[in-house]
């Protein structure tokens, strides 16, 4: 009862401090504006090219959308790591807001409809430029990784409201006006968008690459190779483009069941689809519950677990009501999936790639939608419709399963203790870092145990780790001459890491010892990608070689 209070006590705390933060409630406001538009535009999109050319019209522009994302967003997520990240998104904003005046104007002169297919692909390209670079944006204004958490779950939940706001009012729109008119009227939820965004004040200094010249091709690709790198990442993304394998499934098992094997009709369809939005929502309160228990990967497996369930019973169970509660289980699994494994990306990836790392995520998914949609009509043809929902219904919940270790692996090394972290904020290196920066780092210390007397490295081996004291504590010798000692929460190594030079002097453990070791790679990426870090750190490299006998090691 005591852990359940203080996990309660945790998540209001976390949800009260994301409309606290005042930089944080500007983005959710923005985001708000952003999905109302965009879904309200996809309603008037859909109507426009029926009335074009039918439903042959509206696949093709749904194929032009996809495609046209899928293919741009890994290299317009560059931008999210290059520039400000609120610039960028202003950017996709106002070039929206162009879009869609242009397209409102395209359906008030009666112009061909390919301009406004053609300015529906921009739209999709320039809305998977503002999704990128707002994820990576939420990281850098979170004060704490609960916090982040939460702002994950509140941004889940304005696109679950936004799923229903910006259809509703575009269907209203519709009934009374022309779809030139509901054009405009999205204009101005993105001119919403748009003017929070530029009250958005994020961290002054700029993410830059490595200091060393990269071709551009290494630059736009560095999300795939971040995901490639991180086994965390790898195996959160494995599992949630088969997510959306079954997703894009779904939107044509949906079809299928409420017509063929449920015979309820369009009416029925819409039920379904309502209450997979109904179901998002609640998995959005459990989202918030769950924040307490600090398992992400866990809560990742549940919410695949559930996505399973939800479909592959309808198949058990064909019932209206019972595919309604299903439908609304699927829900909840898919917020919890959502909210779980964009918050793991967050922790696990660097900072001055996480723009590009979403940019990839974005195409990796879009293509999940289309396998599933694709492969389903002939599972169909070949199995039927109650055997196929429980054949992708069975798909998550086995994967799960059998990666069950690897997400209690996750959820394990997620849990620092408080005191590394505050070691890591305390160091004037890592200092400016923000919040889930320095957790990123907390996470890959690995501890050394040195004996007294224990050689840690020697003057002129090759630089490759950075140290900190933990407890205990060691000397300091250059040419066989002791220079200093470095006690707990002290650091060295940092000379040949930055530097690129054999190390400057020898460190021999004291007495028994614990220390904090950080890889090479890692080091290097997150200091030398935030300007003061990067300043902080050559500070520290000055003053030690200033002193006497240059004081220090690396």
């Amino acid at each position: 009862m005591g852990e359940f209070r203080r996990q309660l006590r945790e998540t209001s705390q976390s949800f009260r401090a994301v409309f606290a933060n005042p930089q944080l409630r500007k983005l959710q406001l923005a985001f708000a504006g952003s999905v109302t538009g965009e879904w309200g535009f996809l309603v008037a999109l859909a109507v426009y090219a029926n009335d074009q050319g039918g439903a042959t019209a509206v696949s093709a522009v749904l194929v032009i959308r996809w495609v046209a994302s899928a293919l741009t967003a890994p290299w317009l997520a560059y931008f999210s790591d290059r520039y400000r990240r609120e610039r960028v998104m202003l950017a996709a904003d106002l070039s929206r807001v162009v879009a869609m005046l242009a397209m409102a104007a395209a359906a008030f002169g009666d112009a061909s409809p390919i301009v406004v297919y053609v300015l529906a692909g921009f739209m999709a390209v320039a809305s998977k430029t503002f999704r990128p670079a707002q994820a990576a944006l939420l990281p850098r204004l979170a004060r704490s990784p609960e916090e982040l958490t939460a702002a994950n779950a509140t941004s889940t939940a304005i696109e679950s409201v936004g799923t229903f706001l910006g259809p509703a009012l575009g269907g209203l729109l519709l009934a009374v006006a022309s779809v030139g008119l509901v054009f405009v009227a999205d204009a101005l939820t993105l001119v919403w968008s748009a003017f929070f965004v530029l009250q958005l004040h994020g961290r002054r200094e700029e993410v830059t690459a490595a200091r060393e010249p990269k071709s551009t091709y290494r630059e736009i690709v560095a999300g795939f190779s971040a995901l490639a790198a991180e086994r965390e990442a790898r195996v959160i993304v494995s599992l949630y483009f088969c997510q959306t394998i079954v997703a894009g499934a779904l939107r044509v098992l949906l079809v299928v069941t409420a017509l063929d094997l449920l015979d309820v009709g369009n009416a029925g369809l819409g039920f379904l689809n309502a209450a997979m939005g109904v179901g998002g929502i609640i998995g959005v309160a459990i989202a918030f519950a769950l924040i307490g228990r600090r398992r992400l990967a866990s809560d990742f497996g549940l919410g695949l677990f559930l996505i399973g369930a939800g479909l592959g019973l309808i198949g058990v169970w064909p019932t209206f009501l019972g595919a309604i509660l299903l439908i609304g289980v699927f829900g909840i699994g898919n917020t919890l999936v959502d909210v779980s494994g964009v918050t793991l990306l967050q922790r696990a990836v660097r900072d001055e790639v996480l723009g590009r790392v979403f940019g990839a995520l974005q195409s990796i998914l879009v293509l999940g939608l289309a396998v599933g949609a694709l492969v389903t009509p002939p599972l169909l043809d070949l199995i039927g419709t109650r055997a196929t929902l429980i054949a992708f219904g069975a798909l998550l919940p086995v994967l799960a399963l059998l990666l069950s270790r690897r997400l209690r692996t996750i959820d394990a090394r997620a849990h620092v203790p408080s005191e590394r972290i505050e070691l890591l904020s305390a160091n004037p290196i890592f200092a400016p870092l923000p919040p889930p920066a320095v957790e990123h780092l907390a996470i890959k210390l690995v501890p050394v145990t040195v004996s007294a007397g224990d050689t840690v490295f020697r003057q002129g081996d090759h630089g490759d780790r950075f140290y900190v004291v933990e407890d205990g504590r060691c000397e300091i010798t250059i040419d066989g001459e002791k220079v200093s000692d470095a006690w707990p929460g002290e650091t060295f190594g940092e000379i040949a890491l930055l530097r690129d030079v054999p190390r400057t002097a020898t460190v021999t453990a004291i007495e028994d010892s614990t220390l904090l070791a950080l890889e090479r790679d890692d080091f290097i990426a997150s200091v030398t990608g935030h300007a003061p870090s990067r300043e902080a750190a050559d500070a520290v490299i000055g003053a030690r070689l200033a002193a006497p006998l240059g004081i220090g090691s690396a």
